[in-house]
């Protein structure tokens, strides 16, 4: 096979754009992060031992000392592990995608609890590399007084929002200072300012 020479009087044939022949590409406006804790898995398998119990209990139980003590433990034991259940897929992983015009957060499998909040409710953001379950009181959607909200599905790095009404909320997500500067960048084309 030969080299032929580039001839620009030769029209290039019309390529549409990579974009045109894939619109489910992702869109350069919107950066996208998740967290991820595997841990989250084992405590969801308690949950369903518990269910499974309380499931077993109800079936095949034998037991001749009355009705009532059965109940509570059948009820006991499903509610239990529903709320073990429940509560552990809710933040085996957080999701974050940030926009133009807002920031959305969303937890577990179902994407509840979620959160919005518009980038013009935003005063600043700031990067937090050791945000850790300890600190908040747990895994999971928390409040402390002193701290503020956050969302926090494993300890390592995140993102911590100050909010123009004097709150902060902060998440955990894996490559966090690039969230960071991607939000301050729209915070200073955007100029937001506090909302009245």
């Amino acid at each position: 096979m030969r080299d032929h020479p580039h001839d620009e009087s030769i029209p290039l044939p019309d390529v549409p754009h990579r974009d045109a022949l894939h619109p489910a590409a992702p869109h350069a406006d919107v950066w996208t992060g998740r967290a991820t804790n595997r841990f989250q898995w084992l405590l969801a398998l308690v949950g369903a031992a518990c269910l499974a119990l309380g499931v077993e209990l109800a079936v095949e139980s034998a037991w001749t000392s009355g009705v009532a003590p059965l109940v509570m433990s059948v009820v006991g034991c499903i509610a239990a592990g529903l709320l073990v259940l429940f509560g552990t897929l809710a933040f085996v992983h957080v999701d974050l995608r940030l926009d133009k015009e807002s920031l959305e957060v969303r937890c577990g499998h179902i994407g509840l609890p979620r959160r919005r909040i518009p980038l013009a409710h935003v005063a600043g953001a700031d990067f937090e590399p050791h945000v850790t379950p300890r600190h908040w009181g747990g895994w999971g959607y928390r409040w402390r007084p002193e701290k503020g909200t956050a969302v926090v599905v494993r300890k390592g790095e995140g993102v911590v929002l100050r909010l123009w009404d004097g709150h902060t909320f902060t998440i955990t997500v894996d490559d966090a200072e690039s969230a960071v500067r991607v939000i301050r960048e729209r915070l200073r084309t955007g100029a937001p300012g506090p909302a009245r």
